[in-house]
């Protein structure tokens, strides 16, 4: 599994012209959902974004979490973050997961994000969408699960 993380002062999605999910402080959290991921993936990503201290305390250095700013999540989907670029000029996305292994991953992700107390906006799952992102320092964070086992 594949994140994308950006620190957001107000960020939405749009889909048609009409906001279908929008934070104001918290996280943008682009996700993709590989092949070879499992739940265990998704448990460690959700507790590893709670808890990142990538947010301002009150002498300016990155010391607090979501948690403790009581920020939100905007979800978006992103398969996109499988793309293989390493022959020729199409990217391959061989190893992007299943759109219905990826759509229940991204669905499981976001109710585990609400249990953890977090108000989780979201994008909808395969659409195209406009997502806007007002990054805040801007702190922009890459986290693959492979890197971890």
């Amino acid at each position: 599994m594949k994140v994308v993380i950006q620190r957001s002062k107000k960020s939405s999605v749009k889909i048609n012209n009409k906001i279908v999910g929008e934070i104001n402080i918290g996280l943008v959290v682009l996700l993709g959902v590989g092949d070879n991921d499992t739940i265990e993936d998704i448990d460690y990503l959700v507790n590893k974004i709670v808890n990142l201290r990538i947010f301002d305390d009150l002498e300016g250095k990155m010391n607090n979490s979501l948690l403790d700013v009581g920020g939100d999540v905007l979800l978006v989907s992103q398969f996109t973050l499988y793309a293989d670029t390493k022959k020729g000029r199409r990217p391959s996305f061989i190893h992007a997961g299943s759109p219905d292994k990826a759509k229940e991953f991204y669905n499981l992700f976001k109710d585990k994000l609400k249990q953890k107390g977090i108000i989780t906006q979201s994008g909808v799952f395969q659409a195209d969408m406009e997502v806007n992102i007002v990054n805040d320092g801007p702190v922009t964070i890459i986290i693959d699960t492979e890197d971890y086992k």
